[in-house]
């Protein structure tokens, strides 16, 4: 996939190339990875876009071309969907978002609403700075989670106002010396997927950070600039300090 990234991949060439059928091939790389081969495919596309975007000075339509898009609106829509910003705004901020919004169940009772903590631990003594951890529908973490905090740098976390819901734990961090995910030294843990019920407290989840790994799904979610100024609790994540 991340040598084939603008062409036009299909499941029966992944399966070939890995010597599966399709169908075990599909069932295979969904146990190891937590997503299927095409979603996986379609996050890598947009975590080469969101290089392309910050190391180069490639257009939007060249660069939604170059990462497989024929159509660059279908890219941007995509794009925005996951990463949390448009492509040109993602360049103009050099990669950060200003603000995270999260994904709002309208149903949802306030009572309904759950607290959710644990610790982010390391698996070595790296000189990990600010984590960030949320809430997501699926094992990658793009698009509007249900809840996410920052933390300066691994310890103990709290998300609140969780609605109910099965969600995956996900963080990411990178090294203290760097302001950026695209270095290529994040550190990424998962756990999950959580079973949030109403009124049915969640127990503390414990969720240690990694080296990245090829099978890991990128992280697509913007980097949250942190400088920014605090932003309203009940819509969007506040300033971490």
């Amino acid at each position: 996939m991340h040598e084939n990234i603008g062409e036009i991949l299909t499941i029966d060439d992944m399966a070939q190339a890995a010597v599966y059928s399709k169908f075990h091939f599909s069932r295979e790389f969904q146990r190891v990875t937590g997503v299927s081969p095409r979603r996986f495919l379609s996050a890598i596309r947009i975590e080469a876009a969101k290089r392309l975007l910050i190391e180069t000075d490639l257009s939007v339509t060249e660069i939604s071309h170059r990462v497989g898009y024929n159509s660059v609106g279908t890219f941007s829509s995509r794009f925005a969907s996951s990463v949390g910003t448009s492509p040109t705004m993602f360049r103009q901020l050099r990669g950060f978002t200003t603000s995270i919004e999260l994904e709002r169940r309208r149903w949802a009772r306030p009572t309904d609403l759950a607290t959710v903590r644990g610790e982010i631990r390391a698996s070595v003594a790296d000189d990990l700075g600010r984590v960030f951890v949320g809430l997501f529908r699926t094992r990658i973490p793009e698009g509007r989670p249900a809840a996410c905090t920052v933390l300066p740098r691994p310890g103990t976390f709290l998300l609140e106002h969780v609605p109910p819901g099965t969600w995956y734990l996900l963080a990411h961090s990178v090294p203290a010396s760097f302001d950026e995910v695209l270095t290529g030294e994040v550190s990424v843990g998962s756990v999950g997927p959580v079973e949030i019920r109403a009124n049915v407290p969640p127990k503390p989840l414990e969720l240690r950070l990694r080296p990245v790994h090829a099978l890991d799904p990128p992280v697509l979610l913007a980097l949250l600039d942190v400088r920014a100024a605090a932003l309203a609790r009940d819509e969007r994540l506040p300033e971490a300090g």
